[in-house]
């Protein structure tokens, strides 16, 4: 009993921890937010911070991976296929960026940090339970990450002659991957006003010639 009430505090303090980052970065880069002030947002030590997250860009990779969470979640209620799949992640990442700028900036610039470590942030199975409690045997509900929905979702494309130019699924999961993440960087470059729009696009540009 008391191991599981450790666990699910240490569940309901990152989740705050993640919600108050959130709240605080708004539209500003993540480097102009300092450690002190999520810790006085939370009302917790620094020592207790780096217990859970041992350096602050550890949270950009929590978020990310919760980002991909939701997304596990949501294609399990209405699940899609080949290129609605594409579509639909496009579209998500379109309104994370018009919700939450400023970490979407700067997790897509931490991604590229040569130091970042290999490994995606873990999330727990009492984090589960906490940020989807009405969400039906979401433990069973597998963590996925970009790059292993959007291959699923190429394989899916070619075996529905949707995509029918010749290469592998790796190849076009590859070229789609390097689509989603170089729109953030394009659409910031060219100051584009409706990136959901612009990244649409994208993509639909980049069906016209896979098939």
């Amino acid at each position: 009993m008391a191991t599981s009430l450790r666990k699910e505090k240490a569940a309901k303090l990152k989740v705050i921890i993640l919600e108050h980052t959130l709240k605080l970065i708004g539209k500003k880069s993540f480097d102009d937010i300092y450690v002190d002030d999520i810790c006085a947002g939370v009302k917790i030590s620094k020592v207790t911070l780096f217990k859970y997250f041992p350096q602050k860009e550890d949270i950009l990779l929590y978020y990310f991976r919760i980002w991909c969470l939701n997304r596990c979640v949501e294609l399990h209620a209405k699940p899609k296929e080949g290129l609605q799949g594409i579509y639909f992640l496009f579209d998500k990442l379109g309104e994370s960026l018009e919700s939450h700028p400023g970490i979407i900036h700067s997790l897509f610039a931490y991604l590229t940090d040569l130091k970042r470590p290999p490994k995606a942030f873990p999330v727990k199975p009492e984090e589960k339970e906490m940020l989807f409690k009405d969400t039906k045997n979401i433990l069973s509900i597998d963590v996925q990450s970009v790059d292993q929905m959007v291959e699923k979702f190429a394989l899916e494309a070619i075996f529905k002659k949707e995509i029918t130019k010749t290469g592998s699924p790796r190849e076009v999961a590859n070229f789609l991957t390097t689509l989603f993440y170089g729109s953030i960087i394009s659409g910031h470059l060219t100051q584009q006003s409706n990136m959901k729009f612009f990244f649409r696009k994208n993509i639909e540009m980049a069906f016209k010639g896979l098939k």
